[in-house]
């Protein structure tokens, strides 16, 4: 199995997310791209059975801006058929609860939309905001980090979220 992690991170939440999903599944530094610096095209994307997508929330839900044309480029020619991908992000769910980690939500859509199967769910219950668009039959469509709030729930987050796609992986 050949997993890639693709991500964007403005404060760094996301990365810490990054270097654990690094540890654990022992991924080698160059099947990580860092969406502002590494990201050219959608040819990068296929050599991976395995996706880890991650982002931070911005503005009204919106994936950080290194995004916003990878995103355009997958709805257009994207096909991601056979591929699992799990989505992480980080968020703020009392100053922006009315979009928390909507971005995950907004990155799912365009990812499922070109044929990824979808893992890593997470039970909303864990979590207080107001309304998210990784929200989904009650669950959230990836891990929500939100540091500004919870900081000290994030590294049993993470480990938690570790274990569950490992299991769905059969690692």
């Amino acid at each position: 199995m050949n997993i890639g992690i693709f991500y964007a991170s403005a404060g760094g939440t996301t990365k810490e997310v990054v270097d654990g999903l690094v540890e654990a599944f022992e991924i080698e530094d160059e099947s990580v791209i860092f969406m502002e610096d590494d990201y050219d095209d959608l040819e990068q994307f296929e050599p991976f059975d395995v996706l880890f997508i991650g982002s931070s929330t911005w503005g009204q839900g919106d994936a950080h801006f290194s995004w916003v044309d990878a995103m355009l480029e997958i709805e257009n020619d994207g096909d991601f058929s056979g591929k699992k991908v799990a989505f992480f992000g980080a968020g703020d769910a009392k100053k922006h609860g009315e979009q928390f980690c909507s971005a995950l939500g907004k990155l799912h859509k365009v990812f499922t939309k070109a044929g990824a199967k979808a893992i890593g769910f997470v039970d909303k219950d864990e979590y207080n905001y107001e309304f998210s668009l990784a929200e989904m039959d009650d669950k959230l469509c990836g891990l929500a980090i939100d540091n500004h709030n919870e900081k000290e729930k994030t590294p049993q987050r993470i480990d938690a979220w570790i274990e569950n796609l490992k299991s769905e992986l059969g690692v």
